[in-house]
C-alpha cells in the first residue's frame, strides 16, 4: 500500500520537475515584443500573413475611429445626465 502511494507522489515530482523545466526554458528565451510583426518561422504551417492595402488599413481605422467617437459621445451624453440630475451645490 505505501509502495503504491510513494510511486504515485514520485511520478507527480517527476511531471512537476518537468513542467518546472519548461517553464524555465520559456522564460529564458527572449520574447518579441512586436505583436504585429510576425517572423514566417512562428506562423503555422499553411498559414500566410495576408498584406493589407494603405486603403484598406485607413478604411479600418476610420472605422475604428468612428466606433470610437460613438462611445465616447455615449459616454458624455450619460454624464450629463448624471450631472442634470444632480441637486444643485448651494
Amino acid at each position: 500500500m505505501n509502495d503504491q502511494i510513494l510511486n504515485a507522489i514520485d511520478e507527480e515530482i517527476a511531471k512537476l520537475r518537468q513542467a518546472r523545466a519548461i517553464l524555465t526554458d520559456a522564460a529564458k528565451t527572449p520574447v518579441n515584443k512586436s505583436a504585429t510583426t510576425a517572423s514566417p518561422a512562428l506562423l503555422p504551417k499553411g498559414k500566410t500573413r495576408r498584406k493589407l492595402s494603405a486603403k484598406a488599413r485607413k478604411a479600418i481605422a476610420d472605422a475604428q475611429r468612428k466606433r470610437w467617437a460613438k462611445v465616447k459621445s455615449q459616454k458624455k451624453a450619460a454624464a450629463a445626465v448624471v450631472a442634470k440630475k444632480e441637486p444643485a451645490a448651494s
